[in-house]
């Protein structure tokens, strides 16, 4: 198997950072979780890069993925645009819907994923909240009559939304949200995940509240938003070739 990841920091892994300051996230440990599971080597590759929107992700990401020849892709998108109140929301699934046709082309199978629900702990939440709905809905239209799309649909989950599974920013899952994320893709693509993997081992991290919150979270990001920059300006790709996992490494 061959399965390349696209998409933003939920899928590059930020929030999940290793002792040596690396990220890992869910879809690092869904090619060694389905090498384990399989008893075969996987070749991964992973694109993703933290602050895209959904159209640059496609229009960025996904030929030099399918370049790969890979026989799986996983696309989530849209995290970021959500935050921004004039995002056209049935323009940003109709990027789902460029990514399956090429898929199709390629004759790849597409791994679909909804982000994690932050905004039981965002400023505005009821707006994120809502906004997530209506996305979730528009991209489940352009699928609805495709069961060879693999889904794995997190933002339902409403474990998931819970505080434990998040880092101090609020926005971006940490070590436990992103292995419960890798068991449902695993779970969804036919395998039995380690158990562990549901449920976290450990109290949230606490997090500043208040304006220090605002102060070290909140006012970077709407720096960024008036400066025209992003979190992801000058990054590259984790593995923008094939990287093998083999069983029980």
């Amino acid at each position: 198997m061959r399965y390349v990841a696209i998409g933003d920091s939920f899928t590059e892994g930020v929030g999940d950072a290793l002792p040596d300051g690396r990220e890992r996230g869910w879809a690092d440990l869904v090619a060694q979780g389905w090498a384990d599971a399989s008893g075969h080597p996987i070749q991964y590759a992973n694109l993703a890069i933290r602050g895209k929107l959904a159209w640059p992700i496609v229009e960025q990401q996904l030929e030099p993925a399918l370049a790969l020849r890979p026989t799986h892709l996983s696309f989530n998108g849209g995290g970021n645009d959500m935050l921004r109140p004039r995002s056209d929301l049935e323009h940003i699934a109709d990027a789902f819907s460029r990514v399956l046709r090429r898929c199709d082309e390629e004759g790849v199978t597409l791994i679909l994923l909804s982000g994690a629900n932050p905004s039981g702990q965002l400023p505005m939440g009821t707006v994120v909240q809502r906004r997530g709905d209506l996305l979730s809905e528009a991209v489940l239209r352009r699928v609805e009559d495709r069961p060879d799309v693999v889904r794995a649909l997190n933002w339902p989950d409403r474990e998931l939304a819970r505080p434990p599974y998040w880092s101090e920013d609020r926005l971006h899952m940490n070590a436990a949200g992103h292995h419960r994320v890798a068991a449902r893709v695993l779970q969804a693509l036919g395998f039995e995940p380690p158990a562990a993997w549901w449920s976290p081992t450990a109290a949230a991290m606490a997090g500043p509240s208040g304006l220090a919150y605002y102060r070290e979270f909140v006012g970077p990001w709407v720096r960024r938003r008036l400066t025209r920059t992003s979190s992801g300006d000058g990054r590259a790709a984790k593995y923008p070739t094939w990287v093998e996992r083999a069983p029980g490494a």
